[in-house]
C-alpha cells in the first residue's frame, strides 16, 4: 500500500505542485489549507509522513507540529519562507525531523521525503533477530521492540529522531560517536560541518531526560568531536 503524505499550506498553487511531484512518485497525499483541517486529517487516517507550513491562517507551523507530537511520531518536514537559523533550530526542537525553505525545487522535497520515510521505516522494521533489543544504563531503559523509554520507572516520550539517537549512543555506551557517524546513521544522509541539526535534537533530548546543560548525567559531550553515553 502506497504511503499517504499530508500535505499543509495555504497556497494551494504550491499545494498543488507538491502533490503532483508527489503522485508521480507514487505516493498518495491528502491536502489541507489550515491546521484544524490537518489534525482532522491526522486523526482519520494512516498518514505516513507530513509537510507543513509554518504560516498558516488558523494556527502557526509550529503549534501545529505540537499538536501532532502530543500523539503521533511520523516524520514531518517544515516548509518555510522563514530562513533564520532560531526558526530552524525551533522546529528541530519541537519534534520536526526536516526543514526546507521557499522557493523550493520539488525534486529537493521528493528526496527529503524519501529519506525521511526510508528512515522510518528501516528503524521502526519489527526486528526479533539475536541483537539486542534492551539497554539500561544506570535507572534509564530503553527498548527497540516497543520504541519505549524509561527513566528510573517514568516513561519519556521521545520522537522517532529522539530515540534512534539515544538508542545509538547507548548502543555505544562507553565511545564516542562523531558528529558524521551519528547524522550519517540514524539521519541516512551524508553530513556537512555546517549541520546544527544534531545539537538540536540533543538539546531536546537532553531536556526531556531532565539533564542539566552544563553537566548532563546521559548524553554527553566530546568537544570538538561528538557525544557519548557512559557505562
Amino acid at each position: 500500500m502506497a504511503e499517504t503524505i499530508l500535505i499543509v499550506d495555504d497556497e494551494r498553487a504550491i499545494a498543488d505542485l507538491v502533490e503532483v511531484y508527489l503522485k508521480n512518485e507514487g505516493y498518495q497525499t491528502v491536502i489541507c489549507e489550515n491546521s484544524a483541517d490537518a489534525l482532522k486529517a491526522v486523526e482519520k487516517g494512516q498518514i505516513s509522513l507530513a509537510v507543513l507550513d509554518v504560516m498558516l491562517p488558523d494556527m502557526d507551523g509550529f503549534t501545529l507540529l505540537q499538536r501532532i507530537r502530543e500523539k503521533h511520531f511520523f516524520p514531518i518536514i517544515m516548509l518555510t519562507a522563514k530562513i533564520e537559523d532560531g526558526d530552524k533550530i525551533n522546529g528541530l526542537s519541537l519534534g520536526a525531523d526536516d526543514y526546507i525553505t521557499k522557493p523550493f525545487n520539488p525534486l529537493e522535497l521528493i528526496a527529503r521525503v524519501k529519506t525521511q520515510l526510508r528512515r522510518f521505516i528501516s528503524y521502526n522494521r519489527e526486528n526479533r533477530s539475536a541483537e539486542e533489543n534492551e539497554i539500561s544504563v544506570r535507572g534509564l531503559f530503553i527498548c527497540k521492540d516497543s520504541r519505549k523509554c524509561t527513566k528510573n520507572g517514568k516513561e519519556i516520550s521521545l520522537t522517532p529522531l529522539e530515540f534512534d539517537i539515544l538508542w545509538y549512543l547507548c548502543s555505544k555506551k562507553g565511545s564516542v560517536a562523531t558528529f558524521e557517524e551519528l547524522y550519517e546513521t540514524v539521519w541516512g544522509e551524508k553530513y556537512f560541518e555546517s549541520n546544527n541539526t544534531i545539537m538540536a535534537h540533543i538539546a531536546r533530548l537532553r531536556e526531556k531526560l531532565g539533564e542539566p546543560a552544563r553537566k548532563p548525567e546521559y548524553v554527553k559531550s566530546v568537544w570538538g568531536v561528538g557525544y557519548k553515553v557512559e557505562q
